[in-house]
């Protein structure tokens, strides 16, 4: 059986866990990533698309989920629409690392944690309610581990979280054309209304894998099951949803090496280079943040992601040599170590 040209078999060698269900697992795990049905027994559909049938399709995503192949099945809420959010960094003298990198993480609002070789080694992205509950959040961490933190808000967005497509070598979702504009950033984010807080509460950790998902995750949140389907299309038609669908874990994929790219770009040419680098295969995140001096001097990032160091680096070579980018001063910082790895939280159940 194939599907997309995937034979059966090829899960192995892109690193997902061997399963009983071939190349439908493979475009389950793959297409459903974007475009995931915004129905009543989302499951049976995809199962019927797929030729697995209900059952089997929420058996494999349990299966993935406990493995971790799978973080959650939900929604991917676009940065600074709703709260506050910002990528922040500390350098951790060596022999705290651990322990320092422990208390970040048990933070709810933290989402991402991971270590980086650089001075600045602990690099962690926090989503919070407002923007005053970050700076508590960041005060917070600089007091109880005596590591100032740096803070680098989203200024503007290139490319940021389509999925991760795994017919490709590095998982690039979704090909951008050089020279399209970046998606604004807002200057504030929406207040939400009470309910609809109640519902994103709830989406948070994601769908549950049962077969009326959203008539479940309604129930939490003190809703029908036509408002929660009703809500979350609204939310992916305003952009406050990035895309709903399944959400995977690169490392367990295969793509076992990753580096965050910095440059020091003229402010006054960063949007078009920018968009140059987004439009680049290899590339899989890219966006402008505001530097911190005089601690942090960079504002284009870009993510690469690869099966090795040594393929992440060609092709970050490759692309810095054709659009020249390395004129400006620039580092390499790779992954070392992953801490923390979940969807964002902006209301935690503290309600904090």
């Amino acid at each position: 059986m194939s599907c997309h040209g995937v034979r059966t078999g090829d899960l192995a060698t892109a690193g997902v866990p061997d399963t009983t269900i071939g190349a439908s697992s493979f475009r389950l795990l793959n297409d459903y990533q974007r475009e995931f049905p915004l129905v009543s027994r989302p499951f049976a559909r995809i199962g019927a698309e797929c030729g697995l049938g209900e059952e089997k399709t929420l058996d494999a995503l349990r299966a993935w989920q406990a493995s971790g192949v799978v973080s959650r099945v939900g929604a991917v809420f676009a940065p600074r629409r709703i709260g506050a959010s910002a990528l922040a960094a500390l350098a951790a003298p060596v022999e705290r690392l651990d322990e320092i990198a422990a208390r970040v993480s048990a933070i709810a609002e933290v989402n991402h944690n991971y270590q980086r070789e650089h001075a600045y080694n602990l690099w962690f992205v926090i989503t919070a309610a407002s923007s005053a509950r970050l700076e508590e959040i960041v005060a917070r961490i600089d007091s109880e581990t005596g590591c100032p933190v740096i803070v680098l808000p989203l200024e503007e967005e290139f490319h940021i979280d389509l999925g991760f497509d795994l017919r490709g070598s590095n998982g690039r979702a979704v090909d951008r054309v050089a020279g399209s504009p970046p998606v604004p950033v807002p200057e504030a984010a929406c207040a939400l209304p009470g309910l609809e807080q109640s519902l994103m509460r709830a989406l948070q950790e994601g769908l549950p894998l049962e077969p009326r998902p959203f008539d479940a995750l309604g129930r939490k949140a003190g809703i029908s099951e036509a408002m929660t389907l009703e809500l979350i299309e609204r939310w992916l038609h305003e952009g406050m949803v990035k895309r709903f669908g399944i959400v995977v874990r690169h490392h367990e994929l295969g793509f076992r090496a990753n580096a965050m790219c910095v440059w020091d770009v003229p402010d006054e040419a960063v949007s078009g280079i920018g968009r140059l680098v987004a439009a680049e295969s290899a590339v899989t995140l890219c966006y402008r943040r505001r530097r911190a001096l005089p601690a942090w001097r960079y504002n284009l990032f870009c993510m690469i992601h690869g099966r090795s160091r040594e393929a992440v680096r060609a092709a970050r070579d490759d692309i810095a040599a054709r659009l020249g980018l390395d004129r400006w001063a620039h580092e390499v910082l790779f992954s070392c170590r992953r801490f923390k790895q979940t969807g964002a939280c902006y209301l935690p159940d503290t309600g904090k």
